[in-house]
């Protein structure tokens, strides 16, 4: 991997990414506002069917009225399977606000159903008022983050969220998987490093590796993985 990484605890709480440059935010978020500023099937990460994620999603076997957050939503049909799915606290979550409103204009009067918060994982203000969600969902957002501190941001913020029996679904470039996307760095991961940053009170309940056909027709490698915090 090429990444280069401040010298930092890895033990560090979240209170240290109060040190996370204001204008590092400000860059990623022009950034990502700009990327969704171009054709939604175009982007690399587009799913026409999110499959994968709502496999593993109906193993959790959730009531219709159980809160899900879906971290980094961009533009994702996963929000839309979810509204037909007849999901009544479906919490929409990303940086970029032009990646939320192509969701709310795709929904039509069904995004009146969601939540929409637009905010930093890494520096969180108003997803840190949620509590007690029953799902956490991350597709594509965790390897993002290249750095200790924010990483460290990123599981605090999981651990303080998710409700005990409460189910995490992280997907994520594995080992073999691209360097970058989007023109960024990205942190690649197998099941085991994310259980070993989620931490002992998370039980892994299913694990694998997918290969994504982009719209372009190339792939991309992922690591899906599912896990229930224990009670």
């Amino acid at each position: 991997m090429h990444f280069k990484f401040r010298t930092i605890d890895m033990n560090t709480k979240c209170s240290c990414c109060s040190s996370i440059e204001k204008s590092t935010k400000n860059d990623l978020t022009s950034h990502w506002n700009k990327t969704y500023n171009r054709e939604i099937q175009k982007l690399g990460w587009y799913e026409d069917n999110p499959e994968q994620s709502l496999k593993l999603i109906e193993k959790c076997k959730l009531n219709k009225d159980a809160s899900i957050l879906n971290v980094g939503s961009g533009a994702s049909t996963l929000i839309d399977e979810l509204v037909k799915l007849d999901y009544k606290n479906i919490i929409a979550n990303d940086l970029s606000s032009n990646a939320l409103d192509k969701l709310k204009e795709r929904l039509g009067n069904d995004s009146s159903k969601i939540k929409w918060i637009v905010d930093d994982l890494t520096q969180s203000t108003e997803l840190n008022n949620l509590v007690e969600i029953d799902l956490w969902h991350d597709r594509a957002v965790l390897h993002f983050f290249n750095e200790p501190e924010e990483q460290n941001c990123y599981f605090d913020l999981v651990r303080k969220l998710v409700k005990k029996n409460g189910y995490v679904i992280i997907a994520s470039f594995n080992l073999d998987g691209a360097e970058k996307c989007s023109g960024l760095y990205v942190f690649r991961y197998n099941k085991e490093m994310i259980q070993k940053r989620l931490g002992s009170d998370f039980e892994l309940i299913e694990a694998f590796d997918h290969t994504y056909t982009m719209p372009s027709g190339d792939t991309r490698e992922y690591a899906y993985t599912l896990f229930q915090r224990k009670n």
